[in-house]
């Protein structure tokens, strides 16, 4: 088996398990991703990463051996703003193309990029299509105040498979984790990442140190990479390894809600293009994270 060894090491237990080093999980992640594994090891990782939990060594390795494996959007040296989004709406509407969209209207290049992982939720892809952003069929360069939807099945094929192993096993994989701190351009970008448990604002945070990667880092909605329409998160900035909270979580009781569309990706499309035609107002949340995204491009 080609990766026994590996899993000998994750696969003991959550107690019993050892971590792998950077190197060590760029091999094991390499050879998954080039589908160089039996069906039963892919298998066999994914349970046992899942029950093991990846190290921020381990996250940074798998890290590398996709990179190698991506085809790299083209940003023409600008600093591009990435947006994984994969998990959708099932509650609240999906604003993550509104965020792209007021982004590139400052002039900014927007990558989202994604996969349906979630076969009940509406996705961001769906919602860009009815604002005339369609997804794309082969990469393409990223220019100033543009958004480009691209699935991440055109980005790394070998990455699109472990996502869908999911609807085999039911469970989420490292994958999934990975796909949200990546960044999938060809040179400088700001990945904007989510989380929804609050044990990820760590282990995610370590990553982005680790790996000294320009990032944001919010508790998204619904695991999107937007702030909760209705109350501002925590952000962290990263830069050259280095964490900083820009902005403290909102406290106290809300003196009012947000007039929100309905999830469905019409009605969500439709109060989006009203909001970037200033007929509504941009919930205040989503405004300040922009101005966050903004000044965290700039920095240097």
């Amino acid at each position: 088996m080609a990766i026994c060894h590996y899993l000998k090491e994750i696969g003991r237990g959550k107690d019993g398990a050892r971590s792998l080093d950077r190197a060590q999980a760029a091999d094991l992640f390499g050879q998954l991703l080039d589908g160089s594994v039996s069906e039963l090891e892919l298998g066999a990782f994914c349970l046992a990463m899942r029950i093991k939990g990846e190290t921020p060594e381990e996250m940074a390795g798998f890290l590398d051996a996709t990179a190698r494996r991506t085809d790299k959007v083209p940003t023409e040296g600008r600093t591009a703003v990435v947006l994984p989004s994969y998990n959708g709406a099932r509650k609240l509407p999906v604003l993550t193309p509104l965020l792209a969209l007021l982004l590139a209207r400052e002039g900014l290049p927007v990558l989202v990029h994604g996969a349906a992982t979630e076969s009940r939720r509406v996705t961001s892809a769906a919602v860009l299509a009815l604002l005339g952003v369609a997804a794309d069929h082969s990469v393409q360069p990223l220019q100033a105040g543009q958004v480009r939807f691209v699935p991440t099945s055109l980005l790394c094929p070998g990455l699109q498979r472990l996502l869908e192993v999911r609807q085999v096993i039911g469970l989420r994989n490292s994958a999934h984790s990975l796909v949200k701190l990546m960044n999938p351009c060809d040179g400088d970008a700001l990945v904007v990442g989510s989380y929804t448990h609050p044990e990820y604002l760590l282990s995610m945070g370590a990553t982005f140190e680790l790996t000294k990667q320009r990032a944001m880092l919010l508790r998204g909605t619904e695991g999107e990479p937007v702030a909760d329409p209705r109350r501002l998160p925590q952000i962290d900035v990263f830069l050259r390894g280095q964490r900083r909270c820009v902005q403290e979580p909102q406290g106290g009781s809300l003196a009012s809600l947000p007039e929100l569309p309905a999830i469905d990706a019409a009605s969500t499309a439709a109060w989006t293009a009203e909001v970037l035609a200033g007929r509504r107002t941009v919930p205040a949340p989503i405004a300040r994270q922009v101005e966050h995204i903004l000044q965290a491009v700039q920095s240097s």
